[in-house]
């Protein structure tokens, strides 16, 4: 058997659900049905982003392992691929007005792209993106 190539839930550990719930629905995300303070998720595409406590997550997921200090990068990016170009400017606009940081403005990438960095109130880094060739993330 073969492990199949995909991905269909993105779960961060979130320090606050409450603050993070209300930063993705500032952005202008809808929450699926069933959420709550203590566990929400989002659908993006064929992806669910969730938001659960960090604590109870690292029991599942690091047990008997530190749980990463706020205000600590964990080493992971989040991508959202925009089109067209000027898309990346606006929505960097939108996640810094819902209460995010930008973390590097909006540039020309060595990779062909263009694109700039933000982060949400806990600190988990997204890359707003504009890369032709993926169109169909668009």
């Amino acid at each position: 058997m073969t492990i199949p190539q995909r991905l269909t839930i993105v779960t961060i550990g979130a320090r606050s659900v409450p603050k993070l719930r209300e930063f993705y629905r500032a952005i202008g995300w809808t929450e699926n049905e069933g959420c709550d303070e203590t566990f929400t998720s989002f659908t993006i595409a064929t992806l669910r982003l969730a938001l659960y406590p960090v604590e109870r997550l690292g029991a599942e997921a690091a047990p008997n392992e530190p749980v990463v200090a706020a205000g600590t990068w964990n080493g992971m990016t989040l991508t959202l691929n925009v089109a067209p170009r000027d898309a990346v400017d606006t929505a960097l606009k939108t996640a810094l007005a819902a209460g995010g940081s930008l973390i590097g403005g909006p540039r020309e990438r060595e990779w062909g792209g263009y694109s700039g960095y933000f982060s949400d109130p806990e600190g988990n880094r997204w890359e707003i993106a504009c890369a032709p060739w993926l169109t169909e993330f668009e």
